[in-house]
């Protein structure tokens, strides 16, 4: 199967989670992050000052994040988020007339944003084993190309990107004069970014997905220290900087970071055998794509019927998938397992209640004559 760039099917994944879905489930399977973590489990000073902070982050924290990288704080920018993280590099490096190459299905964001800065943006589609279709981003590729944009591993299909697939998109953007800016908010080891030593490529990564800490809205980008200083800019001008409470929570997640990874291992280790196990007693309805290191894995729907409303049934039995079409596909859904046992056990159970679609009463029309 190939999952294409088609627009034909769209549904917010805002209207889906906010109005569609807020407060009718009771098991989150749709949310494509740890469990979250508890303010009980982090520790901050009690004499801590709330002042300002700084524009770039608190320099322990830009330094905490520069040594995941193995680099310096120079090039690291704290953001609200990943999602402010990306517009950011979308508002610095972008004008009229540019040119955004980008992956489908995927974050929104990067097929939403910049027509709203004046850019056109091409949308490529993946491989049949869902791999990254680089030629296909080479074939749309020109001059006026500023940035191409990659999340590996990849929401919502789990994969990564391959090592040669990925040398040629840091070539392309050499060829061009772009950037290439890498979502690797999944990624577990940042210390392999291709943003290490690169002046063309920008990551961007936050504690909401592995750590399970969406609550504190941190991310931040790392990059070239000239990039970095132009997404600062728009940064003041927009948020002037994080909250210092939040951003000393951060020094505090990172400073535990093995404990955070040991728990999210054990976690998603225990959910995937659940999913597995699932898909394999449903293969007549779903085909699991196996997932690299992810907290969710994508599933292809073959029964026939359109994922969103598969979700619509679900959700009427408490349950939060994400449907395919949020994230600009039409043929599947995402499936978070990052969770306990327990929520992931019930949850598959009560999706395998609805996971075909009902069968039509028989017509009981009385015949003429009978």
């Amino acid at each position: 199967m190939t999952v294409s760039p088609s627009r034909s099917r769209d549904y917010p994944i805002q209207r889906w989670v906010f109005e569609d879905a807020a407060g009718r489930f009771d098991i989150d399977l749709g949310d494509s992050n740890m469990v979250p973590g508890r303010l009980d489990a982090l520790s901050v000073p009690a004499d801590l000052e709330l002042d300002y902070g700084h524009d770039r982050g608190v320099r322990p924290l830009r330094e905490a994040v520069a040594g995941l990288y193995g680099g310096a704080a120079d090039s690291v920018l704290i953001t609200q988020g990943a999602q402010q993280a990306l517009y950011l590099v979308y508002a610095a490096l972008l004008e009229p007339g540019s040119r955004v190459i980008a992956f489908r299905p995927g974050w929104q964001q990067s097929w939403d944003v910049p027509p709203e800065l004046g850019s056109t943006v091409d949308l490529v589609g993946f491989r049949p084993d869902l791999s990254f279709d680089v030629e296909a981003a080479e074939a749309v590729a020109g001059p006026d190309v500023r940035l191409i944009v990659a999340n590996s591993p990849c929401n919502p299909t789990g994969r990564r990107i391959a090592e040669k697939d990925l040398r040629a998109l840091v070539d392309l953007a050499e060829r061009t004069d772009a950037h290439l800016l890498l979502d690797e908010e999944y990624a577990l080891d940042l210390s392999s970014s291709a943003a290490v030593g690169s002046d063309r490529v920008i990551s961007v990564s936050s504690l909401s997905k592995v750590y399970g800490f969406p609550g504190l809205r941190v991310g931040w980008l790392y990059g070239p220290p000239a990039v970095v200083e132009r997404c600062a800019r728009r940064k003041f001008l927009s948020t002037i900087s994080n909250s210092v409470l939040c951003e000393t929570l951060a020094c505090d997640v990172l400073a535990h970071r093995t404990d955070h990874l040991r728990s999210y291992h054990e976690l998603t280790g225990q959910g995937l055998d659940l999913v597995r196990e699932f898909a394999r007693r449903n293969a007549d309805a779903v085909t699991l794509v196996e997932p690299e290191d992810t907290p969710f894995a994508w599933l292809w729907l073959t029964t026939g019927e359109e994922p969103l409303t598969m979700c619509r049934r679900a959700l009427e039995l408490g349950v939060l998938l994400m449907p395919g079409e949020t994230l600009g596909a039409s043929d599947g859904f995402r499936i978070c397992f990052a969770r306990s046992p327990e929520a992931v056990a019930e949850g598959l159970s009560r999706v395998e209640r609805v996971l075909r679609p009902p069968t039509p009463p028989a017509d009981s029309t009385p015949v003429p004559g009978r």
